[in-house]
């Protein structure tokens, strides 16, 4: 199959001389090229806030979401599937991240395997997706076929299948429910997709994650309120977070953090409505474990 035609194939006539650059002006202009992504982002806004929407309404349920590519694509799925235990304390079922591989293709080059589609789509049958599910599939240049599989599968099974690409929908077609296109254009060192695709991708998989704790009630203003305290710098972030919103100071938020079991969302309930861990906790699961809305109520 020729590809030459795709977008993150063709050639960045602004980096033509590339070998010829100096090492200030080859960072000069991938600073330059890098802007693309904010664009890219911006242009494609609607589907990704659409994609928030629809993965908080089905993670609510008892849903999963799934990142799944092959290469530098997949491999951002599970960077950014791996973040969210120990940021928003949820469990390593709800955000997963499947590539082309498994773990080894993680530090070794696998991308032979991205031709395989049916791999995608037994991924998708060793998962037990199910209609409660959201499977987001990551191939920059849109034509993965692993990919493709893994999409196919989902929506076979009722999944909400999201394509997140890099190539204009008149290139390829992919199967999704939502369809999420960000277009950096062609790449500074040609067909390199680790470079502008990779970082736009990343920026996407940030926002969505973000964005869907956020509707889940794992964020109170800007505060990771569900943070896992798991080592130092997590306590003490988990302390400063605590005095922060409280007044207390550093002794009494220890004090209550210790109380609640290290969890700081159920700290900030136990202050601001004086009641004790069990009646704190039966007042977050009465709202969902949304702090706002026990503290409203």
């Amino acid at each position: 199959m020729n590809r030459g035609h795709l977008l993150t194939e063709q050639i960045n006539q602004a980096s033509v001389n590339l070998d010829q650059l100096s090492p200030l002006e080859i960072v000069d202009l991938f600073n330059q090229e890098d802007q693309k992504t904010l664009d890219a982002i911006a242009s494609s806004r609607q589907e990704i806030a659409q994609t928030i929407e629809i993965t908080a309404q089905q993670l609510g349920k008892g849903g999963r979401l799934f990142y799944i590519g092959a290469g530098t694509s997949g491999r951002l799925g599970v960077l950014d599937a791996a973040e969210c235990p120990p940021t928003f304390c949820t469990p390593p079922t709800m955000v997963q991240g499947i590539l082309a591989g498994g773990k080894e293709a993680l530090v070794k080059s696998s991308e032979a395997l991205e031709d395989r589609r049916e791999d995608g789509a037994k991924a998708m049958i060793d998962h037990n997706i199910s209609n409660l599910d959201v499977v987001i599939g990551i191939t920059a240049g849109g034509t993965t076929p692993y990919v493709h599989g893994a999409l196919q599968e989902a929506k076979k099974r009722g999944a909400i299948a999201v394509a997140m690409s890099c190539v204009p929908k008149e290139q390829v077609s992919i199967p999704a429910d939502i369809d999420i296109r960000l277009l950096t254009g062609a790449e500074i060192l040609a067909g390199s997709t680790r470079l502008k695709a990779g970082t736009v991708t990343k920026m996407a998989l940030n926002i969505i994650s973000t964005g869907v704790m956020v509707q889940l009630g794992k964020v109170y203003g800007n505060r990771m309120i569900d943070v896992s305290v798991t080592n130092s710098k997590l306590e003490d972030r988990a302390l400063r977070i605590i005095s922060d919103l409280t007044g207390l100071d550093r002794e009494k938020a220890q004090n209550l953090l210790s109380a609640s079991g290290s969890k700081v969302k159920l700290a900030l309930l136990m202050h601001w409505t004086n009641t004790s861990k069990a009646e704190a906790e039966t007042l977050l699961a009465r709202n969902n474990g949304n702090l706002r809305q026990a503290i409203n109520n």
